[in-house]
């Protein structure tokens, strides 16, 4: 019968293990051809072990009420053991268990052992020196921590096992009434683990469970065995190391001792996940990761290479799937880095699992699709190799042997012909190398012009050397870490050798290399002058800011594309530059090869609001403050995302404004739905409450700086509707407009409510109807013109927009109704003085606001007869529509509009440069302003 194993003519493990377990256990290895004939996942895991168990005579963990002796577990673990990995090198070989299948089951089965002997050997030692407790006099486990390829259930078929075993505190045991000695609660775990780790690793003729290695621990072998959560914090705090980071990223408890009840488990995982979290993921992009990663893994490649060296001396070469170069552990440290550096802001990016991270690095474009793609299949295919070599004498190896013959077993085993094996696998190192080496590649090594520390040679004029001393002097440059003030100075030299480089509109800026002048000092920073750089202030003051988050200085230096745009973007407009300077955290984004794709913003809303629902605090409430931290940086980057695409000519100023509304109307709604839930007299599930839109927002023209002009209403017959809605009023207005430490959304105004701020924070929809229909002013007719639905119970947003278009369609006297818009019109220019020789765009006769107050009268006067305008279809439109009405003349309406689009294109450059007023010289906008006198004398006379 164990002559028809394929795996028997690969495996001389397998055959020996074979014959001596039908020689002496016959009736388990009758358990082999059930085994195999089924995928074999946790739970086949657990009935096969229950089934040896009972065939060997196991019956559980000693307990002190038992008349029988206890019965060692060891036995019938190894035997578990040695079932499972024949069974999974059978299905495996018959290419009947996929990587997934064979990492999974012994993954499990890893889980399962290390539980099953931690609780048979601590309930031996309770029996004997009583139970452990805690100095407060609470029961407390010792916990096992697993690590590497066991916490992320990634084990390969011969793993070692990686432990950190953790306990509460110090205290005591209890003893016991037989006599047995007190132990201090740390010995008593000692003990534990001691005993459980021999229990799995000590060879007999049954083999072993695990390989056990606990040299992960604080301080490895030199560290105590077991560590009181105190001393791990303690630990993490002032030596944690930065591969220890990347130790603790898969870590996960996998078992403990039992004897404290599930409840203090619990709490004691809780209190070392707080731990692990932030030591292993910062608040903040940790670009500095990439220095610590290069050391780590140089020191892995050297000692592979040096065991490669060793062992090609002995018997002929091969390579090394895990070590080598494009193998299996820089596909792991490719998906690791992006985790470390962005998994303290996005919690998706938190698994332990390679390819379920590399699938998310894919959807989120942190890596290109494709690449992620064949990284994933380069992974499958190494692992599959690895299993193949360790399947031979269940060895701890990783090599590949260059025998042809070996090969051809190798591919045979994974369906694929021996040569198309060979150039699979010379692809797929390629591939994993090229990747993991232009992640980790140094970007100042092996360079001519690499940034030596210092601007020497370059061209500048007094300002510019002057704003660069400025930095160096200045608080935060000198109090910085000498490799922090060294990273600023390289990038201040790559900035000046480059310039901010060309994109449409961007000025040629850039400085030049060249010899010093006669008499130059170079060394004392006398150098050549040359035209002023203007961007440069710009940059130093970016650089002094994030003086204090060397990460981001990390970022740009090691990825020079991103630093390139940068320096294009802050040499375009100073918005931008002041933008990056109040929120570095979005430099992020330019490592995004999509910045500059078309938003989703379905999408955007999918990803964030998983994130804010996983944000909570200890006792499992919300967090409010680090959500409305994300909020912020969300809206942050996707600004900034809009920013990149504005900059680079994407987008017209109407489709900008356009996608910019879009983005507030989506944060109003998730930040409605956050702050309903903090609303505890809520008395149901989804309030009948609107988020109405006016001003610019309203008329989706919302700019980068613009407020937020917005009237809440609300439609509830329920007796606590008023003070309820209008707490939610508060609260929504709260998350919206505080400054946190991610600074703010938006600024908002509530003026244009009912009674403005005499009135109520929120309305009901009768009493809006009642005050708009007998109180309201023309004003805020003209107001409503521009009124939209945006956020909240979409049956009331229409119920809204119906009331809208009744009280716009209202008949009103032409006569009457000039003279107020008209009024009304001096007034806001008299409360906006232009006392220059300059035109002001928006405010001036001749301007923007004169274009809205011309279409809002269009609107109010006409359209009970032409209900085409009651639409809030923008101002452009609503000229359009007036003409095909007849109400004005068609070129002059197009004149009009034309007129409009330049004048917000105007606006929105000056802004963009931080303009304190929108003011041109009037001679450059002389045909705009005669084209809009023009059409207001004729609808609105003088």
């Amino acid at each position: 019968m164990s002559d028809s194993y394929a795996a028997r003519a690969w495996s001389p493990w397998f055959a020996r293990t074979l014959d001596a377990l039908e020689r002496r256990q016959p009736a388990i290895a009758a358990l082999l051809p059930a085994l195999i004939a089924h995928r074999i996942d946790a739970d086949a895991v657990a009935a096969c072990w229950e089934t040896v168990a009972a065939r060997s005579g196991y019956r559980g963990p000693p307990a002190a009420d038992a008349t029988a002796a206890p019965v060692d577990p060891g036995p019938a673990l190894r035997r578990t053991r040695q079932l499972l990995v024949m069974a999974l090198a059978e299905r495996d070989v018959r290419q009947l268990a996929p990587l997934e299948e064979v990492c999974g089951a012994i993954s499990a089965w890893a889980r399962l052992s290390i539980s099953l002997s931690l609780r048979h050997v601590a309930a031996e030692l309770a029996l004997t020196h009583g139970r452990p407790f805690d100095e407060a006099g609470q029961l407390q486990d010792l916990l096992v921590v697993g690590m590497g390829k066991l916490g992320g259930d990634e084990l390969n078929v011969s793993s070692d096992v990686d432990l950190v075993f953790v306990h509460r505190e110090g205290g005591q045991t209890e003893g016991n009434a037989t006599g047995g000695a007190r132990l201090s609660s740390g010995e008593f775990f000692h003990r534990a683990a001691r005993r459980m780790s021999g229990m799995l690793s000590d060879p007999t003729e049954d083999g072993f469970v695990f390989r056990v290695d606990t040299r992960l621990r604080p301080n490895g072998e030199s560290g105590p065995l077991v560590v009181p959560l105190p001393m791990l914090e303690q630990y993490f705090y002032d030596q944690g190391r930065e591969w220890e980071r990347f130790a603790w990223l898969k870590s996960t408890v996998i078992a403990d001792s039992g004897l404290a009840g599930a409840s203090l488990r619990e709490q004691d995982e809780a209190h070392l996940k707080d731990l692990v979290e932030p030591f292993v993921y910062r608040r903040y992009l940790d670009f500095e990761v990439f220095g610590a990663l290069r050391e780590l893994h140089a020191m892995i490649r050297t000692e592979a290479d040096k065991r490669s060296v060793r062992r090609d001396s002995r018997d002929g070469g091969g390579i090394d799937v895990k070590l080598g170069r494009g193998g299996i552990r820089e596909v792991e440290f490719c998906a690791q880095l992006f985790q470390i550096v962005r998994g303290g802001r996005d919690r998706a990016l938190r698994d332990r699992r390679t390819l379920v991270t590399l699938q998310a690095l894919a959807q989120r474009r942190l890596l290109e699709p494709g690449a992620a793609t064949r990284l994933a299949s380069a992974y499958i295919l190494l692992r599959r190799v690895e299993h193949a070599v360790q399947y031979q004498e269940d060895a701890q190896t990783h090599r590949l042997p260059d025998d042809p013959a070996v090969r051809a077993r190798v591919a045979a085993i994974l369906g694929m012909p021996h040569e198309a094996f060979d150039a699979a696998l010379a692809r797929a190192r390629e591939h994993v190398e090229s990747v993991f080496g232009a992640l980790l590649a140094d970007p100042g090594n092996g360079h001519a012009d690499a940034p030596t520390g210092r601007p020497i040679g370059l061209t500048l004029d007094a300002d510019g050397q002057a704003r660069i001393d400025a930095l160096r002097q200045g608080r935060r440059y000198r109090l910085a870490r000498p490799d922090t003030q060294r990273r600023i100075d390289q990038l201040i030299e790559q900035a000046l050798l480059e310039g901010p480089g060309q994109m449409p509109g961007a000025p040629a800026v850039a400085a030049t290399r060249s010899p010093p002048a006669d008499g130059a000092d170079i060394a004392s920073g006398d150098l050549p002058q040359v035209a002023d750089i203007a961007w440069l202030g710009r940059l130093a003051d970016l650089l002094e800011t994030v003086a204090g988050r060397p990460a981001y200085l990390a970022l740009l230096l090691q990825f020079p594309g991103a630093y390139k745009q940068l320096l294009r973007m802050i040499g375009q407009a100073k918005w931008a530059a002041d933008y990056l300077t109040r929120h570095p955290v979005v430099l992020d984004e330019l490592l995004d090869g999509q910045i500059l794709a078309p938003p989703d913003y379905t999408q955007w809303e999918d990803d964030l609001r998983p994130s804010l629902a996983a944000t909570t605090d200890r006792a499992g409430e919300p967090d409010v403050e680090r959500q409305m931290d994300l909020l912020r940086e969300a809206h942050h980057a996707q600004v900034f995302r809009l920013l990149a695409q504005d900059l680079a000519g994407r987008l017209s100023v109407e489709r900008l404004s356009d996608h910019q509304s879009e983005l507030a109307d989506r944060i109003l709604a998730v930040t409605l739905d956050c702050a309903w839930r903090q609303v505890r007299l809520a008395h149901r599930d989804t309030p009948r409450f609107a988020v109405i839109a006016y001003g610019k927002l309203g008329g989706k023209e919302l700019g980068y700086s613009s407020d937020l002009d917005l009237v809440f209403l609300f439609e509830d017959e329920d007796e606590r509707a008023q003070p309820v809605y209008s707490l939610l009023a508060q609260r929504l207005s709260a998350w919206i407009s505080t400054r946190t430490a991610a600074g703010l959304l938006f600024e908002i105004d509530l003026r244009l409510r009912p009674n403005g701020n005499a009135g109520l924070p929120v309305s009901s929809l009768r009493a809006f109807e009642t005050y708009q229909r007998e109180s309201a002013w023309v004003w805020e007719h003209q107001a409503l013109t521009r009124a939209r639905f945006a956020a909240g119970d979409p049956a009331l947003g229409a119920r809204f927009e119906a009331l809208r278009r009744e009280i716009l369609a209202t008949r009103r006297d032409p006569d009457r109704l000039r003279d107020e818009v008209r009024a009304m019109r001096r007034k806001m220019l008299d409360g906006h003085p232009n006392r220059s020789p300059l035109f002001d765009v928006k405010h001036d006769p001749g301007g923007m606001v004169d274009i809205e107050f011309l279409v809002q009268y269009l609107v109010l006067a006409h359209s009970a007869t032409h209900p085409e305008l009651l639409d809030n279809a923008g101002n452009i439109a609503l000229l359009d529509r007036a003409s095909r009405a007849g109400l004005i003349d068609p070129a002059a309406a197009a004149d009009c509009a034309q007129a409009y689009r330049d004048l917000r294109r105007l606006q929105h450059g000056l802004r963009l440069n931080d303009a304190r007023y929108a003011r041109v010289e009037p001679k450059t906008v002389v045909p705009q302003r005669e084209a809009v006198r023009s059409l207001w004398k004729t609808v609105l006379g003088d």
